[in-house]
């Protein structure tokens, strides 16, 4: 039997190459976005498993709303796929309050609040699977990438408690840490940008040249990406994690390595800050 996709963000970059993997597999996708007229084509293309959703996500009673919408619609919902995002460049102390909030509210409460309405649904059927986009930058930060990591490790330290909370339901959850893709995740008119102070030039100044001019040149090809994503989801012992990209993998095995370094070189003393004889 085919299956029921959820999809946010999925007008472009990884939610619509998770989109078409999906639907040419033989599944129904939901494609939510902002603005649906970027699913036109792909709609009309496949009349009869895709349909297009209006829902930002960070309107949490749409979110309830649309959840409800969709299982009226085909009677469930297989697989969500939580990919609605955008990137921030800005030095922590150049982050405004109001940027923070922001993307916290569409990187961690609009998922959260998706995955609150679907997994009663979900629970009852015994079975279904969550997809939480988080990014290379779930695992490491880097100067300028400070506000959006805070929002992916968020959504990674809920990903990872959600995981074994659902797992007796027969609900899978995976988190996919994607590296440099060719998405639209640095589109000059995408991407927030806190204004530069012209302090931290040397660091985040960096970070602001890659994300301008690196628009369009990113090796990883979100095709083979998606394709992977639906072989873990149909795999029979399904990663919690699962970097994507040879700069995603390189990283955050190397980010292992530095954690088992910083662990090591203070663990007898570390292990030792407990009271005398306990």
């Amino acid at each position: 039997m085919s299956r029921v996709w959820f999809i946010t963000g999925a007008s472009s970059g990884f939610g619509r190459a998770v989109a078409e993997a999906a639907v040419a597999a033989g599944d129904v996708v939901v494609g939510a976005a902002r603005r649906t007229g970027a699913l036109d084509g792909f709609v009309a293309a496949h009349p009869k498993q895709v349909q297009a959703l209006r829902l930002d996500v960070t309107d949490l009673a749409a979110v309830r709303t649309a959840v409800e919408d969709v299982v009226a619609w085909h009677g469930r919902i297989d697989v969500l796929v939580n990919n609605a995002g955008r990137t921030h460049v800005g030095a922590v102390e150049e982050t405004t309050d109001a940027e923070l909030r922001s993307l916290f509210d569409l990187h961690v409460f609009g998922p959260a609040a998706l995955v609150r309405a679907v997994l009663p649904h979900m629970r009852q059927r015994g079975s279904g699977a969550i997809v939480q986009m988080s990014s290379l930058g779930g695992q490491i930060s880097a100067p300028g990438f400070g506000a959006y990591s805070a929002t992916k490790f968020a959504l990674e330290g809920m990903s990872e408690a959600l995981a074994a909370e659902v797992r007796q339901y027969g609900i899978k959850v995976l988190i996919v840490e994607p590296g440099a893709f060719r998405t639209e995740l640095f589109d000059s008119g995408r991407a927030s940008v806190s204004r530069d102070l012209g302090v931290y030039v040397r660091t985040v100044g960096a970070t602001r040249r890659m994300v301008t001019e690196g628009d369009g040149v990113q090796p990883g090809d979100p095709a083979k990406a998606a394709a992977l994503i639906l072989a873990a989801l149909d795999a029979q012992d399904t990663p919690l994690r699962l970097p994507l990209g040879d700069d995603a993998v390189t990283g955050v095995l190397g980010r292992l390595e530095q954690v088992r370094g910083d662990v090591a070189g203070w663990e007898k003393r570390a292990r030792a800050t407990g009271f005398d004889g306990a």
